[in-house]
C-alpha cells in the first residue's frame, strides 16, 4: 500500500531537491559556455574539470605517465577523466567519513548523554519537542526518560547505518576502479586508443554495481524513522549508448559519449551522495553549542542594557566618565611603559659621546680635590716634622702625621684650638672626607649610567609581556592548528595517527583476504586508499619543505599498490613513523 506524504514533506522534499541538483545544473551550463567547437577533442573533458585541483592520491600509473601524456592527447585524456574520477569519489567519501565518526563517536556515549543530545544538542526547535514529549510523558506517568535513551539510540544507529552502507559501497567503487587502473596502467599509456575503451566500459559496470549496493537507501524508511522525508527519485546511472563494443577502435564521437556518460554518472552519484549526507549530517557547531551561544547573547543584552542605563542616552555621565578614565589610564600605561623606556634607551644609545663627556668633568673636580688634599697635606707634613718631603709622598703617610697631631693636639683642645695645629688638621679631615664623598658620589654615578639600559627595560616589560600574550591569542586565533595539514604538535600527532589508521587497514585487510572475505577486503583496500590521500594531502606542503617528499611519495605509492605485499607495506609504515621528519614527534626531532 502506497505512503501518501503530507504537505509538509512534499514541500521539503522539493526543496532538497533542487538544492542538491542545482549544482548539477550548474555544471551543465558551465560546459554548455566553455564549449568550443573548434577544438572539442582536446579539450573534452575540460568542461568537467574543477579549475582547481586538490593533491589527492596519485593514479597507479607507471612513472613516465606525465611524459607521455604531454606527447599524446589521448593519454592526457586519459589521465584526466581517471584524475576525476578518483579525486571526486575521495571528496565524496571524505565528506561521509566524517560525518560517520560523529555518529559512531555519539553511539558509544552513555544513555544519559545520548539524551542530552537528542535535548540540547540539535537546536532550539529539538529542544521544546523533547521537552514537550518529557513533560508529556511524566503526566501520563510513563518512563519519558527511558523512551528519550531509546529514541537516541534508534535516531544515532540509523545514522551509522546508513552512512556505514554508503562509505562501504563507495569504498570498494574506489577499490575497483583503482585495481583496473593497477591492472591496465602501462598498456593505457602506451596505447590509449585500445585500451581506453574497455576501461569506459568496465567503469561504466562499475556504476551499475554501485547503483545496485546503494540505490535501495532512498527507500530504506520505517514508520518510526527518524529521517524526515524521503528521497522519491531513484538513483539512475547512465548506460553506455549503444556502440561498437566489439570493434576493435572507437570513434572519437563514442569515445566522447562514453565519457559524457561517466561524467554524468559521477553528477548523480554526486548529487544522490550529498543528499544522503545531508540528511544525516552531523549538526554544525552553532547547533550543538546553542545553549551556550544563547546563554551569552542573553548576557550580552543584560551588559547592554547595563551600559545603556549608564550612558548619556537615559541622562547619565558614568559611561562617559568611564570612558574618560580607561582612556587617561591607557595613555599613563603608554607613556609610563612604552614611550619614556623607549626614549630612555634611544637617549642611552645615541647621546652616548655626551654622557661621556659630562663623565670627564666629575672625575676633573675629583681630581681638583685630591690635589687639593695632596697639597694641604704636604704643607702640614712640612711644617709639623721641619724637613722637606718629596712631591709624590704618599697621601697615607702624611695623613698618619696629620693624626698624630691631631691626637696631641686633642690634649689640650681649647688652648690648641687658638694657638695649635687643631683647627688645621680638622680642616685637613674635612677635606679629606669631601674627597670620600666624591669619590663615592662618581662611582656610584656611574654605575647607575651604566644600567640606565636596563632600567629603562625593565620598566617596557609590562608592556612587552602584554604584547606578547597578545601577539601569541591572535596567532592561536588565526592558525587553528588543529588540523592535520598545521604545522604544529596537535597537527605532526594527527599525521602520525593517519600513518598508524594505514597501517592498522592494511592489517584489517589481510585479514579478510586470508578468511576468504571478497567484499570486506575489497571495502578495506578502498579505505586503506582513502587514508593515504589524506596522508598525502597533509605531508605533502611539510614533506617538500624538508626535502624528503620524493621519498615519501613513493612510500605512499607503494602501500596503495593492489599486489605489493602485506609485509613490505608493514615495514613501509614503520619505516615512515621513524624516518621522515615531518612524521617524527617532536620530542624525537634533533
Amino acid at each position: 500500500m502506497a505512503v501518501i506524504p503530507s504537505e509538509a514533506e512534499s514541500s521539503a522534499n522539493k526543496n532538497l531537491l533542487s538544492l542538491f541538483y542545482s549544482d548539477f545544473l550548474r555544471n551543465r551550463l558551465s560546459a554548455f559556455h566553455l564549449f568550443s567547437p573548434t577544438n572539442f577533442l582536446s579539450n573534452l573533458t575540460s568542461p568537467f574539470r574543477s579549475s582547481r585541483r586538490r593533491e589527492c592520491l596519485p593514479l597507479p600509473l607507471p612513472s613516465h605517465s606525465l611524459d607521455s601524456s604531454m606527447n599524446n592527447s589521448n593519454a592526457s585524456r586519459v589521465h584526466a577523466v581517471l584524475e576525476d574520477v578518483l579525486e571526486r569519489v575521495l571528496i565524496n567519501l571524505h565528506s561521509i567519513q566524517k560525518n560517520l565518526q560523529f555518529w559512531q563517536s555519539r553511539a558509544e556515549k552513555s544513555d544519559n548523554r545520548k539524551a542530552y543530545f537528542m535535548v540540547f544538542e540539535r537546536g532550539p526547535s529539538a529542544f521544546i519537542g523533547e521537552t514537550v514529549k518529557l513533560l508529556r510523558g511524566r503526566a501520563a506517568q510513563g518512563s519519558s526518560l527511558q523512551h528519550l535513551c531509546q529514541s537516541a539510540s534508534v535516531y544515532i544507529d540509523e545514522r551509522v547505518t546508513v552512512l556505514s552502507c554508503l562509505r562501504s559501497s563507495l569504498a570498494i567503487f574506489l577499490a575497483q576502479i583503482y585495481v583496473e587502473v593497477d591492472r591496465v596502467g602501462e598498456q593505457l599509456i602506451t596505447d590509449p586508443e585500445n585500451k581506453l575503451p574497455p576501461l569506459l566500459v568496465t567503469i561504466n559496470d562499475l556504476f551499475s554495481t554501485l547503483e545496485a549496493s546503494i540505490g535501495h537507501l532512498h527507500a530504506t524508511r520505517q514508520s518510526d524513522s527518524s529521517v524526515d522525508g524521503t528521497y522519491s527519485t531513484p538513483l539512475l546511472f547512465e548506460k553506455l549508448p549503444e556502440i561498437n563494443h566489439e570493434g576493435s577502435q572507437w570513434t572519437d564521437c563514442e569515445i566522447r559519449d562514453a565519457i559524457n556518460s561517466v561524467y554524468q554518472n559521477l553528477d548523480k552519484l554526486e548529487s544522490y551522495i550529498c543528499f544522503l549526507v545531508f540528511k544525516h549530517r552531523k549538526p554544525k557547531k552553532i547547533t550543538q553549542h546553542w545553549v551556550h551561544y544563547a546563554c551569552g547573547a542573553v548576557g550580552l543584552s543584560l551588559c547592554s542594557l547595563w551600559l545603556l542605563r549608564h550612558s548619556s542616552v537615559m541622562g547619565s555621565s558614568d559611561l562617559d566618565n568611564w570612558i574618560h578614565e580607561a582612556k587617561d589610564s591607557t595613555v599613563g600605561f603608554f607613556k609610563d611603559h612604552v614611550e619614556q623606556p623607549i626614549l630612555a634607551i634611544r637617549d642611552e644609545l645615541f647621546e652616548t659621546f655626551r654622557k661621556r663627556h659630562q663623565g670627564i668633568m666629575d672625575l676633573e673636580e675629583v681630581r681638583l680635590t685630591s690635589n687639593s688634599l695632596h697639597r694641604m697635606l704636604l704643607a702640614f707634613s712640612e711644617q709639623t716634622k721641619g724637613q722637606k718631603f718629596p712631591v709624590n709622598a704618599s697621601d697615607q703617610e702624611m695623613l698618619e702625621i696629620v693624626m698624630d697631631r691631631y691626637e696631641k693636639e686633642l690634649m689640650h683642645p681649647i688652648q690648641n684650638l687658638l694657638s695649635g695645629e687643631l683647627a688645621r688638621a680638622m680642616l685637613i679631615q674635612v677635606q679629606k672626607l669631601k674627597l670620600d664623598i666624591e669619590t663615592a658620589m662618581l662611582e656610584l654615578n656611574q654605575i647607575l649610567r651604566a644600567n640606565e639600559i636596563n632600567f629603562a627595560i625593565l620598566a617596557a616589560l609590562p608592556a612587552f609581556f602584554l604584547s606578547l600574550l597578545l601577539i601569541m591569542l591572535v596567532q592561536a586565533w588565526f592558525k587553528q592548528d588543529t588540523k592535520a595539514e598545521g604545522r604544529g604538535r596537535i597537527a605532526r600527532i594527527q599525521r602520525r595517527l593517519l600513518v598508524v589508521e594505514v597501517e592498522k587497514r592494511i592489517m584489517q585487510y589481510q585479514n579478510y583476504v586470508e578468511q576468504g572475505l571478497e567484499r570486506e577486503a575489497k571495502c578495506m583496500f578502498g579505505l586503506v586508499l582513502y587514508s593515504l590521500d589524506r596522508l598525502y594531502s597533509s605531508v605533502k606542503r611539510h614533506a617538500e619543505a624538508s626535502g624528503e617528499w620524493h621519498c615519501l611519495r613513493q612510500d605512499i605509492i607503494d602501500l596503495a599498490r593492489p599486489g605489493l605485499q602485506t609485509a613490505y607495506k608493514l615495514t613501509v609504515t614503520s619505516r615512515m613513523e621513524n624516518v621522515y621528519d615531518c612524521l617524527l614527534p617532536i620530542l624525537n626531532r634533533r
